[in-house]
């Protein structure tokens, strides 16, 4: 593993969530206005729980933060269950009480949008089957721009968890490489024996546009993955 990388291994889902609503809180008290780059999916879920619970027993304020959307799905609208802008309000925005947010609607906007908050503070990604980071599939080189595109297969199937009878829509429109490798610093969660392969080669493999997230090593990185990630 590329030294600079900070990998801490956790036994289980609930030691997970708990060291990274630790590092998620220890940004915001450096930084109270911090600019917060938000996956959905599962793996955050207990964390963004964790910092809710916070909030409410008055540990951490996020009320100064603004949460900046990481992707969506193209052709949903926000009563859709799929949205993930929804997703994130109603497990990060909301929860937090976080007022200030940025909503991935255009490419233009959104990178005008992050402009505006000089960049972003922290990133906060999961690891996709095949080495995707927001809905950059492989390729992308460390300069892909926010763009629309198509989902490949693995996304596609991986999706297809989150929403039971409901398509996945195979069109989305991601924050690009450059807006993610260009945060101050980034937080990777992983859980599962199937990310074990992926993660490896994300930390241990070549940097190749086939497996975006081996760019994350150019970053100040630190990684919080369950065992089973892992060994």
């Amino acid at each position: 593993m590329v030294s600079g990388v900070t990998l801490k291994i956790q036994p289980d889902a609930e030691g997970l969530a708990q060291t990274a609503a630790d590092f998620i809180s220890a940004q915001v008290r450096e930084k109270p206005d911090l600019s917060i780059l938000v996956a959905t999916g599962n793996t955050p879920m207990p964390a963004y729980a964790e910092l809710a619970r916070r909030v409410q027993a008055g540990e951490v304020d996020f009320s100064r933060a603004t949460a900046v959307q990481l992707d969506e799905y193209l052709g949903v609208t926000d009563d859709d269950p799929r949205s993930l802008w929804d997703w994130m309000r109603r497990s990060f925005v909301k929860p937090l009480g976080i007022t200030r947010t940025v909503r991935l609607k255009s490419p233009a906007q959104f990178e005008a949008a992050v402009a505006e908050l000089s960049g972003l503070d922290l990133a906060i990604l999961g690891l996709g089957p095949n080495g995707h980071l927001g809905f950059n599939e492989p390729p992308s080189p460390p300069d892909a721009s926010t763009r629309t595109l198509e989902l490949t297969p693995a996304s596609l199937e991986s999706n297809a968890a989150y929403w039971g009878e409901l398509a996945v829509p195979t069109g989305a429109i991601t924050a690009g490489m450059d807006l993610i490798l260009a945060a101050r610093q980034t937080l990777l969660l992983v859980t599962g024996a199937h990310k074990r392969d992926i993660l490896h080669a994300a930390l241990d493999g070549p940097e190749t546009p086939e497996v975006p997230a081996s760019f994350l090593r150019r970053t100040a990185l630190t990684v919080i993955a369950d065992g089973a990630a892992w060994t």
